[in-house]
């Protein structure tokens, strides 16, 4: 049974959503584990026989514990079957929805010193009621300059549930 390390750095959990619906798509010849990474965990790489690291946008930026845990693990980030997706609201609109179009995956790869050679940009989801007053007022600000939902009472998700399907079979296949 192949070994498979799931690695979050998410805020609301929509990247975690979108990991454990990968988990279901890779299937029973696959055992996941599911870590957060923003606990900079000390990873036991020669157990797994790949790696899937899903990150968060938040604010324009990506976890700086995302950037520590690359700094530290770059070897062994280069020499095994690592892949690597990010979750933003941006993703909603078509033509910002691939590593080729996402600002915040070419970001991530002019910050990083990682380049992962299977990368995917999901969209996220807008989860209004669960919000604090503050993010709630800083997202609803930043979605009336992007043309997105404003209505506080909503949750509305994002993410092309098919575009992760795909994805989940490059994964298996990388």
């Amino acid at each position: 049974m192949e070994q498979v390390l799931l690695l979050h750095s998410s805020t609301d959990g929509q990247t975690i959503k979108i990991l454990d619906y990968i988990k279901r798509e890779l299937g029973q010849d696959c055992e996941c584990t599911l870590q957060d990474l923003n606990s900079l965990p000390d990873i036991e790489w020669q157990k797994y026989d790949r790696v899937l690291i899903g990150a968060a946008v938040r604010y324009g930026h990506l976890s700086k514990k995302l950037y520590q845990f690359i700094e530290k693990n770059l070897q062994a980030l280069e020499q095994h079957k690592v892949a690597f997706f990010c979750v933003n609201l941006t993703a909603r609109k078509e033509g910002k929805n691939t590593p080729e179009t996402s600002a915040y995956m070419k970001k991530f790869l002019v910050k990083s010193p990682w380049c992962p050679s299977l990368q995917a940009v999901f969209a996220g989801a807008l989860r209004y009621p669960r919000y604090n007053l503050f993010d709630r007022t800083m997202i609803q600000f930043i979605m009336r300059i992007t043309g997105g939902e404003t209505d506080t009472s909503k949750e509305v998700e994002y993410t092309d549930w098919d575009a992760v399907a795909r994805f989940a079979v490059a994964f298996k296949q990388f």
